[in-house]
C-alpha cells in the first residue's frame, strides 16, 4: 500500500514537471533526480516570496497560484513587471548571476512553490544538459515578454498599454466562458493595475468605467471580464494610431 502511494506520488510529480518549460526536454530518470531536490513551500495571499535587494539563494517553480513580480521606486511606489503562474520559474536571475534580487515577488493568492537552493541547481545544470537547454528556453521566453512589454511603452498611449498587457495576460490566464467572454483573475486591485503602466489609480478607475460603458471590459470583485475580445483588440489598436506622432518637421 505504501509502495503504491509513493509510486502514484512520483508519477504525479513527473507528470507535472513534464509540463514545466524548464523541464520539458528531460528524460524520466533526469526528472526523478531533479525532483528529489525540490522542496515544497506554501505562501499565503500577499506574502512576500523575496524582496528587491536580497541575495538570491533559491529559485522556485510555481506549482499552484500566481506570483506578482514588481519593483519599488525610491519613493516606495510599486511597478508591476509581470504575473507568473503554474509552471513558471521565479527568482532565477539572481541565482544565475549571484547579484541582489532586481525585483520583489509576492503571492497574489494562496500559492505553492517548489524550491531549490542555488548550489543544488547548479549541480543539476552541470549534470543534466537537457535542464540547461530548458533554462535557456525559459530565459529566451522571458526576454520576448520583456520586449513585448517595452513595445507597449513605445507604441501605445497609457490606455493602449494597459489593454495590450491585459490581452497578453488573457492569452496565458484567461478562462473562456460559453458566451465567449473571458474571465481574467489576476488578483489585482486598481492600484496594482495602475502600477502595470505607471499611472494613478484614479485614472485606471476612469478607463475601466469607460471600457465598461463600451461593453469591452468590466472589473468585478478583483476579476477582469473581457466582454468582447475582438472589439477589445480593435480598441487597443486604435490607441496605437492615437499615439502616432503626426507632426511634420
Amino acid at each position: 500500500m505504501c509502495a503504491s502511494s509513493r509510486s502514484t506520488s512520483l508519477a504525479d510529480k513527473l507528470a507535472f514537471l513534464k509540463q514545466v518549460p524548464l523541464c520539458a526536454h528531460m528524460a524520466d530518470q533526469e526528472l526523478i533526480a531533479f525532483s528529489q531536490d525540490l522542496r515544497l513551500r506554501e505562501y499565503a495571499k500577499g506574502q512576500i516570496v523575496f524582496e528587491q535587494g536580497d541575495l538570491g539563494h533559491t529559485l522556485s517553480i510555481i506549482l499552484t497560484g500566481k506570483i506578482r513580480v514588481f519593483r519599488l521606486t525610491p519613493s516606495g511606489l510599486e511597478t508591476t513587471l509581470t504575473i507568473l503562474g503554474t509552471g513558471d520559474l521565479v527568482g532565477e536571475f539572481a541565482v544565475i548571476d549571484q547579484q541582489p534580487r532586481s525585483a520583489s515577488a509576492r503571492a497574489v493568492g494562496k500559492s505553492t512553490l517548489l524550491q531549490m537552493n542555488a548550489d543544488t541547481f547548479f549541480r543539476h545544470i552541470r549534470e543534466l544538459p537537457n535542464l540547461a537547454l530548458g533554462l535557456m528556453r525559459v530565459l529566451v521566453a522571458k526576454t520576448r515578454w520583456t520586449a513585448a512589454y517595452a513595445e507597449t511603452i513605445a507604441r501605445y498611449d497609457a490606455a493602449g498599454r494597459l489593454l495590450h498587457i491585459l490581452l497578453l495576460f488573457n492569452e496565458k490566464f484567461g478562462e473562456e466562458k460559453p458566451d465567449q467572454t473571458y474571465i481574467l483573475d489576476l488578483g489585482l486591485n486598481q492600484t496594482d493595475l495602475a502600477s502595470l503602466v505607471g499611472v494613478r489609480r484614479e485614472w485606471v478607475n476612469r478607463i475601466l468605467q469607460y471600457w465598461s460603458k463600451k461593453k469591452l471590459v468590466e472589473f468585478e470583485g478583483g476579476k477582469l471580464v473581457i466582454l468582447d475580445l475582438a472589439r477589445a483588440k480593435q480598441e487597443r489598436d486604435s490607441r496605437l494610431e492615437a499615439n502616432l506622432d503626426q507632426t511634420n518637421w
